[in-house]
């Protein structure tokens, strides 16, 4: 089986030559410090997988092939507002102001927002998501349907399903659109909506090009270590009907796998999402909390999906304790429905060695030992 046949046979709970062997990604100070320890210098980490994919030979669980942007377009210009040695206060292409370190991967801290009202909203974001005729926003027609009537595709034909609050949350702040839901409902509500309307109609033009996708992943980030960001019942009341307009079209074009990335305590949203259409959570954060996606199995059953969920601490500890975590999961991978991997980017207090060990017992437990791709220059 190819990569989008295992895939599909795994998320549809089919037979299949063997489970998929995944991961989320690496911390770039983790590369760094394998290099040292002797990864070679041309794999790279962070959000481009593309060599780390090829050095530990990963399967894909998502799609290089045609998308559409459902984001916004054009990006704000990028410019270093000011110098401050080795961090640096940044404008990116979304328009917040961030204060970065220049040589580490961490998480840049906000210091300011574009987005502060109903005023900056209409100025600077609105038209730049209701441009949809914007040519950009889409692939070469042509080019794209070859790749969707392609039997032998070898990867998942995924589509981006954007985001209806982790990007606002970006663009406003936290607090400042926490306050937004009592201050100005009115305008969360047109937000979200503007956001979704983007959405559905580069989805429905990718549609009626002859798309076919085979899953959706969208991405909100949108709780933490107690809980979500925004309350259960506005959640209920702003979010979900305009979740259901995405995930209605695209199940009546055939594509019933649509992830959400979200990291945090996630238990209370999970019910919402899954009657909002959303029937796979990823990357499953073990956290402080102990989310488990056994436990997750055992409460929702089959009809919830699920992608990560190993604890990525355990792989900076004993090979005894990796090796029981595998085998842990292992009935749940069997089972199906289920792909296994780390439960966020593998952080760099864990040795080359110690991954590498991690791989071969998946390869040997999850995998079965069945084709398998190359792992790290070796030879099967």
């Amino acid at each position: 089986m190819n990569d989008r046949q295992r895939f599909i046979a795994t998320m549809h709970y089919q037979p299949r030559d063997r489970a998929p062997i995944c991961d989320f990604g690496f911390w770039g100070e983790t590369i760094d410090a394998w290099i040292t320890q002797g990864l070679p210098a041309w794999v790279g980490g962070g959000h481009d997988t593309a060599s780390t994919d090829i050095f530990f030979g990963m399967d894909h669980y998502y799609s290089g092939g045609p998308q559409v942007n459902c984001g916004l377009y054009p990006g704000f210009e990028q410019y270093v507002l000011e110098d401050r040695g080795d961090q640096e206060v940044v404008q990116q292409g979304d328009g917040v102001r961030v204060l970065r370190h220049k040589y580490a991967g961490s998480i840049p801290q906000h210091v300011g927002h574009l987005l502060v009202d109903r005023a900056s909203w209409r100025e600077h974001y609105l038209p730049r998501l209701t441009n949809y005729d914007h040519p950009a926003r889409y692939p070469d027609w042509t080019a794209a349907r070859a790749i969707w009537n392609d039997p032998a595709y070898p990867y998942p034909r995924t589509v981006n399903g954007g985001s209806l609050y982790g990007w606002l949350r970006d663009w406003m702040g936290m607090e400042n659109l926490s306050y937004l839901v009592y201050d100005d409902p009115a305008l969360l509500e047109e937000m979200v909506a503007t956001l979704a309307d983007l959405i559905v109609e580069t989805h429905r033009r990718a549609l009626e090009q002859g798309a076919r996708f085979d899953a959706c992943g969208m991405w909100e980030d949108m709780c933490y270590n107690s809980g979500p960001l925004l309350a259960p019942e506005h959640f209920q009341r702003y979010l979900v009907p305009h979740y259901r307009r995405i995930t209605e079209q695209l199940r009546r074009h055939g594509c019933d796998v649509i992830w959400v990335d979200c990291d945090g305590r996630i238990d209370e949203l999970i019910p919402l999402w899954l009657a909002a259409g959303v029937n796979c959570m990823f990357p499953i954060e073990v956290g402080t909390w102990g989310a488990d996606p056994v436990a997750y199995r055992r409460k929702y059953g089959k009809n919830l999906l699920l992608m990560g969920g190993f604890d990525k601490h355990i792989l900076a500890r004993s090979r005894r304790e990796i090796e029981a975590e595998v085998r842990r999961l292992a009935p749940l991978v069997e089972e199906g429905g289920y792909i296994g991997f780390c439960d966020h980017r593998v952080p760099p207090d864990v040795p080359l060695e110690n991954y590498l060990f991690y791989l071969r017992t998946v390869r040997a437990i999850w995998g079965g030992g069945v084709n398998l791709k190359p792992l790290g220059g070796e030879k099967h």
